[in-house]
């Protein structure tokens, strides 16, 4: 005889729909099996028991949480935004070729299609603060400052479109933007049929002059507001990043309503930036990342790869640990004048190709020994992407032995894998076991990114 306890009830809670979650994910009690008798019959309940419990925890780990239905960032949003490089600089007498106008945003579009930014994957050009007129129209419509887009948004979308690139823009939840122009509060639905009209394709909304009570309704509002104009537009939302000072914020609510979403603080163009924003992730990682997948992200800003701030290292470090947080990619530079370290970094199909692994499982940290972080992230087809950041900010190249044997994700290995490097620089590592031993190299503040994959053996099992 065979006795069977099912305790579900936390992974089905995971799942919100109650229509279209299994019958067996209600069922209660914890998992026990207590065997006397080994009649054929039994067989057959406990074979069919187990195939349940694997049916329900394939369930929850491709359901973690209802996502945003709009078909849109099934893999992390990959493009250029103007706002940590240029900023709110609307000065074009003093500084034409730096300034919020059209020309910017014509300008990187060709860049983008002439130097293999499209072919890398980065689609958007997107617009960010600073670029509407003070006054709506007659109409109660936003429009763009007439001095500085004179042709208008609808003309540079029909611009950027033919480059077969994606236009995005920004606004507002609250009465006025963060640099004081006009917010979307009580426009909702105009602002939505407007970006439409226009032929927008990504609506970056802050969360300025809003009173926090009011932000969650007003997201959904937009979200619900921009479905109904039936285009197809990613909505990026900063909902948790003004919410969180007052409360924590509901993720399963954010990703039902948004495509990606701002946590912490902006990012600037210092390594101490990029570090508060790692170490933030980190110490909410348990929040964080089972909200993230495909059709909704945990966006930790912008990449400030290719300006000022950051040693080559430290570009690295940022690069590869964007990739491992499955961050949108948007670079904030400029592309028309970068280095050509900064953008072979930037357009690494290695590095990006775990940026959008179809997996679409946010990385996390698994530990610190000796002022190394080590983080990791599950990738499709039995893969592991593993970054080892070096904390340390003084003196020359430290050492860090590795052995799969020690990884939370030993299993990845067991018994043989394939290790790939990857920064700071390609190297195929080949064959290796779980007690093999590789010494890694790495500079004050960079990372050694890497990948690991399972051998499987002709007949397709695991070697």
């Amino acid at each position: 005889m065979i006795h069977f306890k099912v305790r579900l009830s936390k992974w089905a809670g995971l799942h919100q729909n109650k229509e279209t979650t299994p019958a067996f994910l209600s069922l209660h009690g914890s998992v026990e099996t207590v065997c006397s008798g080994q009649t054929r019959r039994d067989h057959v309940h406990y074979r069919m028991m187990i195939i349940y419990l694997l049916i329900a925890v394939v369930w929850v780990s491709v359901h973690p949480v209802q996502a945003l239905d709009n078909g849109l960032a099934l893999t992390p949003t990959m493009g250029w935004l103007h706002w940590e490089r240029f900023m709110c600089n609307i000065d074009c007498n003093m500084d034409p070729q730096n300034c919020i106008r059209e020309e910017l945003y014509m300008q990187m579009a060709d860049v983008m299609v002439k130097e293999g930014w499209l072919e890398a994957g980065y689609q958007y050009v997107c617009i960010d603060d600073c670029w509407p007129h003070h006054q709506r129209d007659a109409q109660g419509r936003l429009q763009a400052d007439p001095k500085r887009f004179p042709s208008g948004i609808k003309k540079l979308a029909d611009y950027v479109h033919s480059r077969g690139l994606k236009l995005g823009i920004y606004a507002d939840v609250g009465s006025m933007t963060c640099g004081g122009y006009p917010g979307s509060l009580g426009y909702y639905e105009t602002d939505a049929k407007t970006f439409a009209e226009w032929g927008v394709d990504l609506l970056k909304f802050d969360g300025c002059y809003m009173n926090w009570t009011m932000l969650g309704e007003g997201y959904k509002n937009m979200s619900r507001a921009l479905n109904q104009t039936g285009r197809s537009i990613v909505y990026s939302c900063e909902w948790p990043l003004y919410e969180l000072p007052f409360h924590e914020p509901n993720y399963t609510a954010i990703r039902e309503t948004c495509n990606h979403w701002r946590n912490s603080e902006d990012v600037y163009d210092s390594w101490s930036s990029v570090k508060t924003i790692l170490d933030w992730t980190a110490t909410n990682q348990k929040i964080l990342t089972p909200a993230a997948g495909p059709g909704g992200w945990n966006d930790p800003d912008m990449l400030v790869i290719g300006n000022f701030g950051l040693s080559h290292s430290q570009q690295q470090s940022q690069m590869a640990l964007w990739a491992i947080m499955a961050a949108p990619l948007l670079m904030s530079n400029d592309l028309r004048d970068i280095c050509p370290k900064s953008k072979e970094l930037l357009q690494n199909r290695r590095i990006i190709a775990i940026s959008q692994d179809p997996l679409g499982k946010q990385g996390y940290r698994t530990g610190t020994v000796d002022s190394f972080e080590m983080w990791e992230r599950p990738l499709s087809g039995a893969g592991l992407a593993l970054a080892i950041l070096n904390r340390q900010e003084i003196g020359g190249p430290r050492a860090f032995p590795l052995t799969l044997a020690t990884l939370p994700s030993w299993q990845y290995c067991n018994p043989k894998c394939n290790v790939t490097q990857i920064l700071p620089s390609y190297q195929e590592l080949g064959v290796q076991d779980l007690f093999s031993k590789q010494i890694l190299k790495i500079n004050p503040s960079g990372t050694a990114l890497l990948t690991v994959t399972q051998i499987q053996d002709y007949s397709g099992n695991d070697y």
